[in-house]
């Protein structure tokens, strides 16, 4: 074997490796348990900041004025602008459910870079109650959720409670692609760096925090130049001394049908903004793609300075991982009909090498329509 063939076999090897210590770590999560006692129900407050809609849009906002929760629930709904297109949905949600805590709230001004930061700023003067949920305008949550995702804060030290969620209507081939990134990849990863340290960033779909913890970090007015208000946000609380919990139950994402054009800008959205808050660990992500190094290697194996075994040895891993990210994905995804077909593995992941390269290579984002410039302390500029 000569140096580059070596070379190859290592990185292919720990690609690997890792991926299985990836799929070893989500194995020993307790997803999609609930609890067993439903009675601790405190009173919650539930912040949704809201821009635009589709046809998915109503659905998942009703599904959180139809809670089996035995509680106390405000909901406040927030948008920016009264000609918003997400206003006629709203106010229909409200002639349906006349006896819920439910509110429209116009959100007009302007606070900082971050959009919805500055509708969550406006919403939180109108909070009553002292826990504090945020959720995005695209999640679809179960009847039990809320009973389940309060759970982990009956122990005082946990100051947020996050959760998983998938992409609940992978409807094109780009959103196949993107499905197998999220409901295989993305949740398992995170465990996998929660089994080195606790985690002290939140994943933004779903946050529950108290109140109090809330206030000791200056609110939501302190993120609201930060791109990745969810990640600011876990870390602030998690550095005040609280921990972090995750709830197993996991959420769903409606999104309208996107081409690749919409799913390349959405990832590397995403990309950019992760490179920011966690450069170097983002850096050395490429390590875990176990696509890319064990074709390589098998590129390599056709030179005649290559080793007999190099060629299957190189198949086999690839083969490892098709299973494991499929394994992954029918755990996260019980409907066996939105689980992304086999060959869907190794293209997200050969795709992902040039969405890698594209974090690196630009600064710029595009979000709620607005293109914005990150920074490197991971504020925007408009």
């Amino acid at each position: 074997m000569n140096l580059l063939d070596a070379i190859a076999a290592a990185l292919a090897a720990l690609s690997l490796a890792l991926a299985l210590w990836q799929w070893l770590a989500a194995r020993q999560f307790p997803l999609h348990r609930r609890i067993a006692d439903p009675r601790f129900a405190p009173a919650v407050s539930i912040l949704k900041p809201l821009k635009d809609c589709d046809e998915t849009t109503a659905e998942s906002l009703e599904s959180w004025l139809h809670q089996d929760y035995s509680g106390p629930i405000q909901v406040l709904f927030g948008v920016a602008a009264t000609d918003d297109p997400v206003v006629p949905v709203v106010k229909e949600l409200l002639r349906k459910h006349p006896h819920c805590d439910v509110e429209l709230v116009v959100c007009p001004e302007a606070l900082g870079a971050n959009g919805k930061v500055s509708t969550l700023v406006q919403l939180e003067k109108l909070v009553k109650h002292d826990l504090v949920l945020v959720s995005d305008g695209d999640v679809r949550v179960p009847p039990d959720f809320l009973a389940n995702v309060v759970a982990p804060l009956r122990e005082p030290p946990v100051g947020l409670v996050h959760c998983f969620y998938r992409l609940a209507n992978p409807t094109t081939a780009a959103m196949r692609w993107e499905a197998v990134a999220i409901n295989a990849d993305f949740w398992s990863m995170v465990l996998q760096a929660a089994s080195l340290k606790p985690p002290d960033f939140a994943l933004g779909a779903v946050m529950l925090l108290r109140r109090d913890a809330l206030a000791q970090i200056g609110g939501f007015r302190a993120l609201a130049d930060c791109v990745a208000d969810d990640f600011h946000l876990g870390r602030r609380i998690s550095r005040s001394g609280r921990r972090l919990a995750f709830c197993p139950v996991v959420v769903e994402c409606w999104h309208a049908p996107m081409r690749w054009r919409d799913v390349w800008g959405h990832q590397l959205r995403w990309a950019r903004t992760i490179r920011v808050c966690q450069p170097l660990p983002y850096f050395f992500s490429i390590l875990s793609n176990a696509t890319l190094w064990p074709l390589l290697w098998l590129c390599l194996s056709f030179t005649a300075a290559a080793s007999l075994w190099a060629a299957p040895s190189a198949m086999v891993l690839m083969l490892v991982r098709i299973a494991v990210a499929q394994n992954l994905q029918r755990r996260f995804t019980p409907e066996r009909e939105l689980i992304s077909p086999f060959w869907f593995v190794p293209l997200k992941d050969l795709l992902q090498v040039a969405v890698w390269l594209g974090a690196f290579a630009g600064s710029t984002v595009v979000w709620r329509g607005q293109t914005m410039k990150l920074r490197r302390d991971g504020a925007l500029e408009i």
